[in-house]
């Protein structure tokens, strides 16, 4: 039997490496819980012998996307000093930065990872991965040296929009839909939705993390959001109005 249990002070981290190994081991022959223990949440997994390679890859996985979300937004929030703008202006610049070159994030926090019985996480990224934060320290020098510069809407996208483009390609095509409590994502080589009920910042964020290739965008009516989606994409973005939204199902 393999015994493994991973420790953090975050309890959205907690909350989200459980739901992801909760749903990613369904099926397989484990032992999953997660409870809290002085300051700390305690996630414990347990697995015969004989299903431990498999699970390493899944922990290490989800391990490496929780740092380059989670801790990168937080570093980003802590260090990043941007001059004013909408609301979903900055939710889009940051989404990008959170997952422009994630390629060599992902290396370095793998290159570094060792599972073997407990991962105290928290320690792990304060003391194991300070060149991680060096790079990343290198776009917030970078945005915040340049902040005057950015004031202007017009360098601002300029920038927003040449991070955006240097994302590697996630998806080759989406469909986004306009609905009246937000808007829904489908992929359609998928027959479940991705994701429904987004709000404009939401949408935005989820376009940003997915970097399609292609999104087919179906509304109602041309409004802020639809031209903000269409200036920081571009050509990548096909929009179709529709009169009624009763005129197609999805």
């Amino acid at each position: 039997m393999w015994e493994f249990c991973l420790a953090t002070r975050r309890i959205n981290v907690a909350k989200f490496i459980y739901q992801t190994l909760k749903a990613e081991t369904k099926g397989y022959e484990t032992v999953l819980t997660c409870f809290e223990q002085f300051d700390n949440f305690l996630i414990m997994l347990a697995c015969p012998s004989i299903e431990k390679t498999r699970l390493l890859r899944v922990l290490e996985r989800c391990i490496i996307k929780v740092i380059c979300n989670f801790y990168k937004e937080e570093y980003l929030n802590k260090n990043l000093h941007l001059p004013m703008h909408e609301k979903i202006s900055l939710t889009a610049f940051k989404k990008a930065l959170i997952n422009f070159d994630k390629e060599t994030d992902f290396y370095i926090i793998s290159k570094n990872l060792k599972l073997d019985k407990t991962l105290y996480l928290d320690a792990f990224y304060d003391f194991r991965l300070s060149g991680l934060r060096d790079k990343w320290n290198e776009l917030v020098m970078l945005a915040n040296d340049n902040s005057e510069y950015l004031i202007g809407d017009e360098a601002f996208f300029d920038l927003l929009k040449f991070l955006i483009d240097n994302l590697e390609i996630c998806e080759n095509e989406i469909s986004v839909f306009e609905k009246e409590n937000g808007y829904t994502i489908k992929l359609p080589d998928k027959s479940d939705m991705f994701c429904e009920s987004l709000s404009k910042e939401g949408l935005v964020s989820t376009l940003i993390e997915l970097s399609p290739k292609k999104i087919n965008l179906y509304c109602d009516r041309d409004d802020s959001t639809v031209n903000f989606l269409s200036k920081i994409f571009e050509k990548r973005i096909n929009v179709n109005y529709m009169r009624s939204m009763e005129n197609f199902k999805i």
